[in-house]
């Protein structure tokens, strides 16, 4: 691993939620990659695995604790309760310690043995580089949904790289000083790593099947996931407003000069209620959907306006870094 690549230091996030099963398989699987990285160079470098735990339910907290007993490396952030997967990335990102930030899941999904790929494609000239699944582990619809978010998040994003977007990312953690002040519960990390860097890159990688429990992301969860991408972070749906406005505006003046020229040429009018009722359907309903789309807009700016917090920290454990 080139020394250019990690400056100073590494620091592995990790956002947990009910995963108090897959923590300690993951810190020992970690624990080699980890220490390979670090003793590779000349001078062992320092690295921690922050894990943010994002009001779980079960015995999570618990478990962090006691591999921060364990493992001096490894440090706890326990959330007030669930903000969400992004909220709690946001929420380890800041805290990170090193030069170099890598965020997984907690499911076993993204195998720490894929790190150092990662890191390799981390190269000058590239500020963040996504872990690509070789092969989705998902079901159809699951699949589905995903590709229909990493559409809207190239919209959003505007790069060439959104749809290979994943949550196995390595990145120079100086980026989250152009997000540093940013407040609100709505938090997309990839848009918000736009605001920093334009120069994004994609590896393949390993993903593997989950082995515990089940997704916290449905089919829906993805979809409302997109909506919220659309609705907080860019103006396109706004666009799309004006454009069907626009349309049927003209639309509408299309059938007036229909119902003028009938008039004229045959000297009667266009009869039929089914004609006009149609008519003022399609009309009621594209205005419902620019309202709709206006109300989005309205309510991200309502939460805005209240200041409501990105996350809360309860409690923190602290590490002893290997120098």
């Amino acid at each position: 691993m080139s020394p250019l690549n990690l400056p100073d230091g590494l620091s592995v996030i990790v956002p947990v939620y009910n995963s108090e099963s897959t923590l300690l398989e993951l810190v020992e699987r970690l624990a080699p990659v980890l220490g390979d990285i670090s003793f590779a160079r000349e001078r062992p470098m320092p690295y921690e695995l922050i894990l943010v735990n994002d009001g779980s339910r079960d015995q999570s907290w618990a478990a962090i604790q006691s591999l921060n007993q364990s493992y001096p490396w490894v440090r706890g952030v326990n959330l007030m309760r669930n903000y969400g997967q992004h909220n709690a990335l946001l929420c380890g990102l800041r805290a990170a310690a090193y030069g170099i930030s890598v965020t997984m899941d907690d499911d076993l999904q993204h195998p720490p043995e894929e790190i150092p790929r990662l890191l390799a494609g981390l190269q000058p000239g590239v500020d963040v580089v996504y872990g690509t699944p070789i092969k989705q582990r998902h079901t159809l619809w699951r699949n589905l949904a995903s590709y229909f978010t990493r559409l809207a998040l190239q919209g959003t994003m505007g790069v060439e790289n959104a749809r290979k977007v994943s949550a196995f990312r390595a990145m120079r953690t100086q980026i989250r000083s152009a997000f540093q002040q940013y407040q609100s519960p709505f938090v997309i990390l990839d848009v918000l790593l736009t605001w920093g860097t334009a120069r994004f890159s994609a590896v393949p990688t390993r993903h593997d099947a989950r082995q515990r429990g089940v997704s916290n992301y449905t089919f829906s969860k993805l979809l409302i996931h997109a909506v919220n991408m659309l609705t907080g972070f860019t103006v396109q749906p706004l666009q799309l407003a004006s454009l069907f406005g626009f349309g049927f505006a003209l639309l509408g003046l299309l059938v007036l000069i229909y119902v003028i020229g009938r008039f004229i040429i045959e000297g009667g009018s266009v009869p039929g209620f089914p004609f006009l009722s149609s008519i003022i359907a399609i009309f009621s309903g594209v205005q419902l959907f620019a309202l709709g789309i206006i109300g989005e807009y309205l309510a991200r700016m309502h939460f805005r306006i209240m200041d409501k917090p990105t996350y809360v920290i309860r409690e923190e454990t602290e590490a002893n870094n290997i120098e």
